[in-house]
């Protein structure tokens, strides 16, 4: 198992894999053939990024059965899934921003991410677990009011894509497995949510398998595989942390 991390340091991007309170450097590609350089940092003295650079970040609706039942949803065929804008991607420790165009309600959606490791087109499920690199905490931010808002048409982008409502992070884990994760989700010190991945009605492999048949999807990009029950609403001001025991803690402050 390993975890990858990206930083800036006196203005330099670079990455590396976290031991402990310590980052040890690589050069290269990350989802090429990085090599250790033998150097390390402190990761107190670095700024987190985002652990990648999706080319988009494709996300999971009514992807768990427990949710599915309690919404009295039909168990869906395929996957159901939107795209968040790219400007919404932003890192653990930094403030999600209260929108300036919308005042309604804004809720947290803890969720597990894959992690694309090569490019990825039309894979069978079979083959799907040798494009993924890995797996990382993800808070699918919502300005839920606008959703259904325009009766004629929903509005999956505008409400999921405002700027920083796409976190995720702050490393990408390799080497697990994800079926026996769970994601867990604390607002303000008390536990929202916490449930199973194995609860998913379409598991990772699938997911990569299925949307791969779809677009191509690329080094890097990101599949929100969906929440379950617990979603609830921020206030400016609220501390919201998604964690994943294996992976790591996801900590935002939303104002």
């Amino acid at each position: 198992m390993a975890h990858w991390l990206r930083y800036e340091h006196h203005g330099v991007t670079g990455f590396g894999k976290i031991e402990g309170d310590v980052i040890s450097i690589f050069e290269g590609e990350m989802f090429g053939h990085p090599a250790a350089t033998g150097e390390t940092l402190a990761l107190n003295a670095v700024r987190v990024l985002t652990p990648c650079r999706p080319t988009k970040m494709v996300a999971l609706w009514n992807n768990f059965r427990a949710l599915a039942e309690k919404l009295n949803q039909a168990i869906p065929p395929e996957p159901l899934y939107f795209l968040k804008g790219n400007n919404a991607f932003h890192p653990h420790g930094e403030a999600i921003r209260v929108p300036v165009s919308y005042a309604g309600k804004v809720v947290y959606e803890g969720e597990l991410g894959i992690v694309i490791g090569k490019r990825c087109c039309s894979v069978s499920e079979t083959d799907a677990a040798n494009f993924i690199f890995g797996y990382t905490c993800i808070n699918d931010v919502t300005a839920a009011e606008l959703l259904f808002k325009d009766s004629s048409f929903a509005q999956w982008t505008r409400a999921k894509s405002f700027d920083t409502f796409g976190v995720f992070g702050p490393v990408i884990a390799t080497g697990v497995d994800p079926m026996t994760l769970s994601i867990q989700t604390v607002l303000n010190g008390q536990e929202r949510q916490n449930y199973a991945v194995a609860d998913m009605i379409f598991p990772p492999a699938k997911l990569v398998s299925l949307i791969s048949h779809d677009m191509t999807l690329e080094a890097g990009d990101v599949i929100a595989c969906g929440t379950s029950i617990g979603v609830g609403s921020m206030k400016a001001g609220s501390d919201v942390s998604v964690i994943i025991a294996g992976i790591g803690e996801l900590r935002n402050r939303y104002e």
